[in-house]
């Protein structure tokens, strides 16, 4: 396993590098062009600019998140493939700096759902929260407007630019299928896989989050019979996934350590993470402890040991403690704190192994 860690960019996150370099076992940054609009090739100047910056506090980048999808690929209209194009070019840019995986998503409008960003906890945190009740009532736009309360921090995948046109988009979806997604999904894997394959990149799609239809939208990464069919798309070992268990546990019957099991050779990036499953529907993140949510934490690790996992990790989300003010689900300690508590377990699993052998 091999540990790393989501920051924002320069300017635009309330985490360093010098910071995240001090957390034990992290190798690498996960990073973004964050304010590259979906479907624009990324420049190679700026790439190099976030190179230059990780080797200077020696960390890697060879995780990208996220090279947005833009709509017109998701809805299948004509002027997908000049887009897709552009996607290629970044492929080719990627590589050039050492990049190994790229984690995407391929849910309409959204690319996540919360109705509220610093819910309150028992112990005085504050974390993402997901109150099933008011997505059924809430207006969309309200939505937007709540997320992007803080100017002074983008909110990854609610970007105003684009969601600005959220009517027209809506128009845009009302008629589009579960089935009429997959397929422009696979259109999109015979065109991206290949050149993907040949700049030694893997493609990770992002499972829906939360995992069901919202607003009428359709989502189709949302289980591990979907999962098995979106890798089934374009079997090649390029076309992976990032298994999050976070978003798929938001639906209880995800068995999320069976999917890791299965799916082990195609997880190049793993999110690690916890959330507690309320009767109801409500679901709010919780730190990695496996007793504080509804994910069996523990569980999952022991899967990706048992599996040989090599490939690439993150805490994913966090608690927002000891009055942290930070991006939303996105501070430090709780996620230092959610990765030493997974070193902890994959420490034991190593430990327990190298006894049995002897």
């Amino acid at each position: 396993m091999r540990m790393v860690f989501r920051w924002y960019g320069e300017g635009n996150d309330t985490v360093t590098l010098r910071q995240i370099k001090q957390i034990p076992g992290v190798e690498g940054i996960v990073w973004a062009l964050h304010d590259m609009p979906a479907g624009e090739a990324w420049p190679m100047d700026k790439i190099l600019q976030y190179k230059k910056l990780s080797e200077q506090h020696g960390l890697h980048l060879e995780v990208v998140e996220s090279v947005n999808v833009h709509e017109d690929i998701k809805l299948g209209f004509p002027t997908r493939d000049r887009y897709i194009e552009n996607y290629k070019k970044t492929i080719e840019h990627l590589a050039a700096v050492g990049v190994k995986v790229i984690c995407y998503n391929f849910m309409p409008v959204f690319d996540w759902i919360r109705t509220e960003l610093f819910k309150e906890l028992e112990d005085g945190s504050t974390a993402l929260f997901y109150e099933k009740a008011k997505v059924a009532d809430i207006d969309p736009m309200e939505l937007v407007v709540k997320i992007n309360a803080n100017p002074e921090l983008s909110m990854a995948g609610w970007e105003p630019e684009r969601l600005i046109n959220l009517t027209s988009l809506f128009e845009a979806y009302q008629h589009v299928t579960d089935e009429n997604l997959w397929d422009n999904l696979q259109y999109f894997l015979e065109q991206i896989i290949p050149a993907a394959e040949a700049n030694d990149i893997k493609m990770a799609i992002h499972p829906d989050d939360p995992p069901w239809p919202i607003f009428g939208l359709p989502r189709i990464i949302t289980c591990q019979d979907n999962i098995r069919r979106l890798l089934k798309l374009v079997d090649n070992p390029y076309n992976g996934v990032t298994l999050c268990s976070g978003s798929l546990g938001a639906h209880p019957d995800n068995d999320i350590a069976g999917m890791v099991r299965e799916f082990a050779d195609r997880i190049p990036f793993a999110h690690i993470r916890n959330v507690r499953v309320y009767e109801n529907g409500d679901f709010i993140e919780t730190s990695h402890k496996t007793s504080d949510g509804t994910v069996d934490i523990c569980g999952i690790v022991k899967a990706y040991h048992d599996s040989g996992f090599q490939g690439y990790a993150r805490p994913d989300h966090g608690r927002h403690i000891w009055d942290e003010q930070c991006r939303a689900g996105y501070g430090l300690y709780d996620r230092a704190l959610g990765i030493m508590y997974l070193w902890g377990i994959w420490d034991s699993l190593e430990r327990m192994k190298r006894e049995a052998s002897i």
